[in-house]
């Protein structure tokens, strides 16, 4: 028997194609051209229900829950404070390391603390702005080594271990947030 999953459409003039996410908190999300019929996705989306399934098991398995959801004044009022906060740690551990980066921004993502792009940009979420002051200088220090190291290699994590030595400890408290 076909078992009905759950999932939100999304319709975009602007897309070309179907995609598919799947996310920590278990959310599904389709997103497809606007001049598809929905019986076409929904056939589609079905004939994705093990790979979709797959997801969401290794989601449980693996302990992952998505980050805390705030309001958007709260958004507003924490994306300030981290703007601020990533600046000042970016500042001091910046020129420990001898990297420069150019831009920083701050976004409201569901799944992620941090980014790194090639070109330099440094993108973090709102809320290392409601961290403890260390769980939050690891993400900034993540993020800064990974201008020299765009992986996490054996190499990126002995630069991690430079300045945040329990590193490891660190990344198991945030992953229980």
């Amino acid at each position: 028997m076909e078992q009905k999953l759950k999932y939100q459409l999304k319709k975009s003039r602007r897309v070309r194609r179907m995609r598919l996410a799947v996310y920590c908190d278990g959310s599904v999300v389709a997103t497809a051209p606007q001049h598809l019929a929905d019986s076409f996705i929904e056939n589609w989306i079905q004939q994705k229900a093990d790979w979709i399934l797959n997801k969401l098991r290794n989601f449980e398995r693996k302990g992952f829950r998505a980050i805390p959801k705030y309001s958007r004044k709260e958004y507003l009022q924490y994306k300030k404070q981290a703007l601020l906060l990533a600046k000042s740690r970016l500042d001091y551990f910046s020129g420990i390391y001898n990297l420069q980066y150019q831009r920083i921004s701050i976004r409201n993502q569901k799944t992620r603390w941090g980014s790194c792009s090639r070109h330099g940009n440094l993108s973090f979420n709102y809320k290392i702005a409601t961290l403890e002051p260390h769980l939050a200088d690891y993400i900034v220090v993540h993020e800064l080594c990974h201008l020299r190291e765009f992986n996490h290699s054996k190499n990126f994590w002995s630069l991690v271990a430079e300045t945040i030595p329990d590193y490891k400890d660190i990344r198991r408290q945030i992953r229980n947030l």
